[in-house]
């Protein structure tokens, strides 16, 4: 398969693993009416799938560097589509959730590899995929889920059945795909968990943290709260806007990162980092003062600010990574990323049962905003030369 053919296919695979993750979103308040669980439910499924996410980066996440990356991928497209096969059968909280946790685990497996392959592929597209692919995957899956609630019939089968047809579809070509890396020993001993990070790599990795870490606690907020805030906010339990939060800031920093390619990496994290906290800033306002356009305005502005920051910190370590520790690299920057996106979202939800919603979404996007203001103040003293000396002064 000719080069520029495998790049189209591996971008297509992550939206659309993406995409099927966030599926679920929309459709948890079909799920509890039909099943009568709780919203505390809705975080424990939440939970069982970033756990089977972390997981897997951790076991799984530098496999591809020593059997290949076509290996990996057809055994975590293959269970998958068995997690799509599950949630069209789930009867119960109980089938839903081992649906979730197969679909956690062949996700997790998957990334790394993913965004492995596309940097074998084009070193120099391969950044920007890895940053805007996900995101579009993220919020194409959340509308499109809640749009098959909303209009179509059998809302918590028909999504699942066309995205398994896709992902179906995808998995032929990755078979057919060129492998993109060598082969190399140490497989068993590459399973073991732990978290690499190559000694080159770190003095970038460490920079760009605290802009990672804010970067993705803001879809845990508009992903986990966004929905109920909003349809508070329009007075309407209909399923399209339990997609539209995460459909909104997903796509403003997909479209963030494309309009700002030629920017280097360190004003992106820095533009991104300000983005955060304007953003998250102005969706509390618009909570407080029950306004929908300023919760979306501060919805697409975090979103824009999201994707810069995401993509910056990319930009600034995928360049120090030698290839045969492409795919672990990556991987370690999803279990950041996940972490920052899983953890507070879980917390939130064993929050808003004491609380209440509209209480939990202050108090959380408050502490958003504390992470964006820290990650902004590290990005300004690393790109003004006159505080990076006076920290390296004795």
């Amino acid at each position: 398969m000719p080069s520029r053919a495998a790049f189209v296919l591996l971008v297509s695979v992550i939206v659309m693993l993406l995409a099927a993750s966030s599926a679920p979103t929309p459709i948890y308040a079909a799920w509890a009416a039909q099943w009568g669980f709780s919203p505390l439910m809705v975080t424990v499924i939440f939970a069982a799938y970033a756990l089977a996410v972390l997981g897997a980066l951790l076991v799984f996440g530098g496999l591809s560097d020593h059997v290949g990356r076509k290996p990996v991928l057809v055994t975590a497209l293959a269970a998958q589509l068995v997690s799509l096969a599950l949630f069209v059968v789930a009867g119960s909280v109980e089938g839903l959730l081992v649906a979730r946790v197969l679909q956690g685990l062949s996700t997790g497996a998957a990334v790394a590899a993913l965004g492995a392959s596309l940097l074998d592929v084009d070193k120099q597209r391969g950044p920007v995929a890895n940053a805007v692919a996900p995101m579009s995957g993220t919020g194409l899956g959340s509308i499109v889920s809640a749009l098959f609630v909303q209009f179509l019939p059998l809302p918590t089968v028909l999504v699942f059945v066309v995205m398994g047809g896709v992902l179906a579809a995808q998995l032929v070509g990755v078979v057919l795909m060129t492998e993109t890396a060598q082969t190399r020993p140490g497989a068993l001993a590459s399973l073991r968990p732990r978290l690499k990070l190559p000694a080159a790599v770190r003095p970038a990795f460490l920079l760009v943290a605290p802009a990672l870490v804010a970067a993705w606690s803001v879809p845990g907020f508009y992903g986990s709260l966004g929905p109920a805030v909003l349809r508070g906010l329009v007075g309407s339990s209909d399923a399209v806007f339990g997609g539209l939060p995460l459909f909104i800031m997903a796509s403003s920093g997909a479209l963030a990162v494309l309009f700002t390619l030629e920017r280097p990496a360190q004003r992106m994290v820095l533009s991104g980092s300000a983005g955060l906290l304007v953003g998250t800033g102005l969706t509390l306002v618009g909570i407080a003062i029950a306004s929908l356009p300023v919760f979306i305005v501060g919805a697409v502005i975090g979103g824009a600010g999201f994707g810069l920051a995401f993509q910056g910190s990319i930009r600034a370590v995928v360049p120090h990574v030698a290839a045969t520790d492409r795919a672990s690299v990556i991987a370690m920057l999803l279990v950041v990323a996940y972490v920052s996106f899983g953890v507070p979202a879980v917390l939130a939800g064993l929050r808003v049962a004491s609380a209440g919603v509209r209480a939990t979404a202050m108090e959380f996007g408050a502490c958003v905003m504390l992470l964006a203001a820290v990650s902004l103040i590290r990005a300004v003293m690393q790109s003004v030369p006159s505080l990076q000396a006076t920290r390296k002064t004795p």
